[in-house]
Order: C-alpha cells, then sequence, then structure tokens
C-alpha cells in the first residue's frame, strides 16, 4: 500500500511510535557510548550530564533522536504493512 493510504490507519501510528519509541531508546544510548565512552565507564557521570545535557544542549541530543526514530518508524511501519 502506498503511504498516502497508511497514514490513515491508527494501528499505523500506533506501530510508528512503538518502533519509533525503541529506535530513539537504542540510538541514545549509542549515542552516548561514543560521546562519553570513557566517562561513562570510569563513572563520571557528572562529565556525562556536562557534555551532553547541561546548557540545553539536551535539546538538540534528544531532538534528533526524536526525528530519527519517526522517519525510521514511519518507513518501517509503511515497509511492513500490506
Amino acid at each position: 500500500m502506498a503511504l498516502s493510504e497508511n497514514i490513515k490507519k491508527s494501528f499505523f501510528w500506533l506501530n510508528v511510535i512503538k518502533i519509533g519509541i525503541v529506535f530513539v531508546f537504542f540510538l541514545s544510548i549509542v549515542s552516548l557510548l561514543f560521546n562519553s565512552f570513557s566517562d561513562i565507564f570510569s563513572g563520571d557521570w557528572q562529565a556525562v550530564l556536562e557534555k551532553n545535557f547541561s546548557n540545553q544542549s539536551w535539546k538538540r541530543f534528544f531532538s534528533t533522536k526524536f526525528i530519527a526514530g519517526f522517519v525510521y518508524g514511519v518507513y518501517v511501519s509503511n515497509k511492513n504493512i500490506k
């Protein structure tokens, strides 16, 4: 089916949300590991907080993840609905 037909169905959006949330979770974990690998494994949580989430940088950190999760969720849901 075409995307224009699928977006009219409620179960399509439920699948987008389910897939998107899981993708955002894993993408956030991977991003934190790439950005602050040594700080995480040394237990320096203050450095992780300052590097990734202080001074409103949490907005940029999570907004990119949510946008990517939404796009990925729409793509996978549209691909799997027959």
